[in-house]
């Protein structure tokens, strides 16, 4: 799963889909990931890398990763 290739991110956590002129704000780990998948990073090594920055419990992690990776899907802003 990967952010489309349209998608605009920027470091300061804006996301904007040029294709329905919706426009995001995302917290620092919300703009990490996106840069991650942006870049075409695996799942599993995105989530390896989060735990390692922010030293979060796995399960906290598991929980909040299923629950964005879900918005993004309502959003419109993955493809597989």
């Amino acid at each position: 799963m990967y952010l489309k290739k349209n998608i605009a991110t920027s470091e300061s956590g804006f996301i904007f889909n040029p294709s329905t002129g919706d426009s995001y704000a995302a917290n620092q780990v919300a703009t990490d990931i996106l840069q991650l998948l942006k870049q075409g990073t695996a799942l599993s090594l995105v989530k390896e890398q989060l735990l390692e920055k922010y030293r979060v419990d796995p399960l906290r992690l598991e929980q909040d990763w299923d629950d964005f990776i879900n918005q993004l899907k309502q959003a419109n802003l993955l493809e597989s």
